[in-house]
């Protein structure tokens, strides 16, 4: 059994992001409806955790905020402010479906600070572990630019923190979220001493990012992992992907900390994507990066809540993540498996074999890989 942290603010769930349906604001033919960034599926989820009695059991930790100082460790002082005064005057767009409300700029401060305050407990060993379920999320946030309901970019951040005040010298970042991590591919993309890797649904979000291809520049050549997966791709083409790409580049790259960017929205219900991982794949991709944690930097993992707009899914999916991050199973069971279990979730088909291999081929040229002819 390991020893977990967990880490929320009430004031996490008060982001507001408006009403809307999926991402787009009413008005026309758009009928008034629920945003998919509100906090149903993180409070759904930590409820889950409560009532489970998981909750109980987990090292709970209080965020703190992140300093403005923190905060320019990857984003540029007149974006901040941008924010500061969106929140101030109580709604706006901070740049590109990056909705801002009121207080949302102090929200978002302790969402960075949370993050921060997780990589702080695993690496000083107050915890083995760490799950930060942090709103608003943040891979999709530039430097000067908020993007896909991100403002600040909490992993970048708290990465950099390890960095630059805790003295790690190579820290590892998977982003399992369905949509490509732009922001954190920005934010490392030169960087020798971090490695971003992105396993995403293809051409999906945003535009044009995400391509295999896009491996790193300087001395970050090689550092930038790309995994586009074809959409349908279930819990048996995720786990190839790590199989394949994932651990061998990890052994050689041998990280002191790894972050995952957690985003359930590869889930089979989400309704802004089209794969078909179950709670079981989010389970077994957390049990794989357990393994390497343990591995290279003695269990140091940090989860960082993303997206994952399924309210009544994604509870299970991140119950089932940390559920295998502490060691301890509780008697939930996901209780859509049985009316979903002839779905080809568990199946590798040929084109998801091929799209793994193809960033074998790109990914051979930095690490050792043998490319079958």
């Amino acid at each position: 059994m390991k020893k977990t942290g967990f880490i929320c603010d009430e004031s996490y769930f008060w982001h507001d992001t408006g009403n809307g349906a999926l991402f787009m604001p009413p008005g026309g033919y758009i009928e008034t409806d629920v945003h998919s960034e509100n906090p149903a599926t993180k409070r759904r989820f930590k409820n889950l955790l409560e009532i489970s009695g998981l909750m109980e059991k987990l090292d709970q930790i209080k965020p703190r905020p992140a300093s403005v100082e923190e905060v320019k460790f990857y984003h540029g002082e007149s974006y901040i402010n941008k924010v500061k005064e969106l929140s101030e005057i109580g709604f706006g767009d901070a740049g590109e479906l990056a909705l801002v409300g009121k207080g949302s700029y102090e929200i978002a401060l302790l969402s960075a600070g949370g993050a921060i305050t997780a990589v702080e407990a695993v690496v000083n060993g107050k915890v083995d572990n760490a799950y930060a379920l942090t709103r608003p999320p943040g891979h999709h946030a530039e430097a000067d630019l908020g993007m896909g309901f991100c403002l600040f970019n909490n992993v970048a951040i708290a990465a950099k923190y390890a960095r630059n005040v805790l003295g790690l010298e190579r820290v590892m970042i998977l982003d399992w979220d369905v949509h490509h991590g732009n922001g954190t591919e920005s934010a490392f993309y030169d960087d020798p001493n971090v490695l971003f890797v992105s396993l995403h649904q293809e051409r999906l979000y945003p535009p044009g990012r995400g391509k295999r291809e896009d491996i790193g520049k300087g001395d970050g050549l090689g550092r930038t992992v790309n995994i586009p997966l074809p959409a349908g791709t279930g819990n048996a083409g995720y786990l190839h992907a790590l199989q394949e790409v994932v651990g061998p580049i990890a052994d050689q790259f041998k990280p002191e900390l790894i972050l995952i960017s957690a985003g359930q929205d590869p889930g089979m219900f989400d309704p802004l994507a089209r794969m078909m991982v179950n709670a079981e794949g989010f389970r077994q991709m957390t049990r794989f990066m357990l393994d390497l944690a343990d591995k290279h930097c003695n269990g140091k993992l940090v989860a960082c809540h993303e997206g994952g707009y399924s309210a009544a899914y994604v509870p299970f999916c991140s119950l089932a993540i940390v559920e295998e991050m502490s060691g301890i199973r509780t008697d939930v069971e996901d209780p859509f498996g049985e009316a979903f279990k002839d779905l080809p979730i568990e199946e590798l088909y040929d084109i998801q074999k091929d799209y793994v291999a193809k960033v074998k081929e790109v990914q051979s040229a930095f690490w050792n890989f043998t490319v079958k002819a």
